[in-house]
């Protein structure tokens, strides 16, 4: 985070704008990154359905960022950047939480803004999607499994989150900001989206391996075998938007739930999750997470390998 006043999205970005009259022809996302487009319940549709569909799957995409950079990340970020993890913080580590902080809330910030732009644009609104059920899932997890100890369960959902978000982004990044055909916004907030959360993920890492250094050991192999169930909390996707759109497109429930089986469930989740969590394993790997008893078999047994 050194050169985060010269580099940071927050200190020097321009605001990514939509303008209609400039982007004709062009696609809000590429369909083979919506991949319930392909379904054969779903190409039968209108163009206009399948248009509606793919700007639903921006805001989706958007409003991602917008409730869970701050519900989840930001708690994290300044609770580090206060130094209340139970252990004294280098300063350095507590000012970097604290750009971290401010680049989150920017995201925040301007993927809803591209998302009213978008909306305000094509008329399609921007549906009332808040992630309480994925952030409430996180919440369960972390009272399951680490009870008794709120605070290293918060920190440890920032740090699997926050790890975890790069591979995430790296699924979209890789096409959609050298793609042409993508609207010019989109492709310009992704790319600055996915720079900043780079430098997050290095920082977590070696505060990961800082906090990792303070745990006694029996609080160590707790957490050894409790990252597993949180990373694939984190990866298990929240089909609730995506079943709202079906629905909204005009497909049936019983239909739009076969099209969520097909297309998130079985083989495709469990390879996704594995693909995903290599860097956040590589993290347990080094710190020497892996190492204790049994933990290899935990990771394993979350098909993580």
């Amino acid at each position: 985070m050194n050169d985060w006043y010269s580099s940071a999205g927050v200190r020097g970005g321009s605001r990514r704008t939509f303008h209609r009259d400039m982007e004709e022809g062009r696609v809000f996302f590429p369909s083979e990154l919506v991949p319930y487009l392909a379904h054969e319940a779903v190409r039968v549709l209108p163009a206009a359905l399948t248009r509606e569909l793919a700007v639903r799957h921006l805001y989706q995409f958007l409003l991602s960022a917008t409730h869970l950079e701050t519900r989840i990340v930001n708690r994290g970020a300044e609770r580090i950047a206060g130094n209340r993890v139970g252990f004294d913080l280098p300063r350095s580590c507590r000012l970097d939480a604290y750009k971290i902080y401010c680049d989150e809330g920017y995201h925040s910030l301007y993927s809803l803004d591209l998302a009213d732009q978008i909306a305000t644009a094509t008329g399609i609104p921007i549906p009332r999607w808040d992630y309480g059920g994925f952030v409430e899932r996180l919440e369960e997890t972390g009272r399951a499994i680490l009870p008794g100890e709120p605070v290293l369960a918060h920190l440890l959902q920032v740090i699997v989150f926050e790890t975890l978000i790069t591979a995430v982004l790296n699924e979209v990044p890789n096409e959609v900001p050298n793609d042409p055909t993508v609207v010019t916004a989109v492709r310009e907030v992704t790319r600055d989206h996915a720079r900043d959360e780079g430098h997050h993920h290095r920082f977590f890492v070696a505060f990961f391996h800082l906090l990792w250094t303070h745990l006694e050991l029996s609080l160590r192999t707790r957490v050894a075998h409790a990252i597993p169930p949180l990373i694939r909390a984190c990866l298990v996707w929240d089909t609730t938007p995506v079943r709202s759109s079906l629905l909204l497109a005009g497909l049936d429930e019983p239909t739009a739930d076969t099209v969520l089986q097909d297309v998130y469930g079985g083989a495709a989740a469990t390879r996704r999750i594995r693909e995903v969590a290599q860097a956040t394993r590589r993290m347990c790997e080094s710190a020497g997470v892996l190492d204790l008893p049994g933990a290899r078999e935990t990771f394993a047994a979350h098909g993580i390998e």
